[in-house]
């Protein structure tokens, strides 16, 4: 029995898996280089991002240590901002750019930025979306249903919007930890350098996600007959 592997999806996931595999070793290196370079200011990510929030007067956020590697995020319900273990404890340049971006979306949220907002609603939608559409999907080719694999497609179509979205709140909120990190006097020149180099790599991981699923959806348009009409 001969194994059929479709030319078009290897043309177009291969480009999209090369970009994440890139992408997801540039951060994890850019992370390792900078957490062997010592702040300047001796700070620790948990102490910069309390710093940065004091600062700007926002009292209502909190600062906790998380577990699991790279695992650094802000958490709008609960207004958290949460720090792997080598982010909150260590005095790196590494740790302070990781936790100046956290702080960003804390900033995002406390000025009510539109894309955070958004992607904030978006995040329940995108979660099911995550594993629905691959269901209905299956079931729409095994039962021979058009209608079902178009549900399909527009689920998943929700999650690549979603992946859209996250770009400019990432962006931001870098911007926003540059901005912080300098006009509060918290790194030096050389430092600097070594933030944006740590979260130019991360946003790389976020441009890679949303490339990735732009290409898988452009896959199943193509091969429904949706786009270049070539069902197939």
């Amino acid at each position: 029995m001969k194994m059929f592997i479709d030319p078009l999806y290897l043309m177009l996931m291969i480009p999209g898996l090369l970009l994440a595999t890139w992408a997801s070793i540039s951060v994890k290196s850019a992370f390792a280089k900078y957490s062997q370079v010592r702040a300047s200011s001796g700070m620790t990510g948990a102490d910069v991002a309390a710093e940065i929030l004091q600062r700007n007067h926002i009292f209502d956020v909190t600062v906790e240590e998380s577990h699991g590697f790279l695992s650094d995020h802000y958490d709008p319900r609960s207004r958290t901002v949460r720090l792997s273990p080598a982010v909150y404890r260590e005095a790196s340049v590494a740790s302070v750019a990781i936790a100046a971006h956290e702080v960003g979306h804390a900033l995002q949220h406390a000025k009510a930025y539109a894309p955070l907002q958004l992607r904030s609603m978006a995040v329940p939608l995108a979660r099911f979306g995550s594993y629905a559409p691959w269901i209905i999907l299956i079931g729409g080719f095994i039962l021979h249903s058009l209608e079902l694999v178009y549900v399909g497609i527009a689920l998943f179509a929700v999650t690549v919007l979603f992946q859209l979205i996250t770009l400019p709140v990432e962006f931001n909120a870098s911007r926003r930890a540059h901005a912080q990190l300098e006009t509060l006097g918290l790194v030096s020149r050389d430092d600097a350098k070594g933030v944006r180099k740590v979260l130019s790599a991360a946003a790389m991981t976020y441009v890679a996600a949303a490339i990735s699923a732009l290409l898988t959806l452009l896959y199943y348009l193509i091969r429904l007959g949706l786009i270049g009409n070539r069902r197939s």
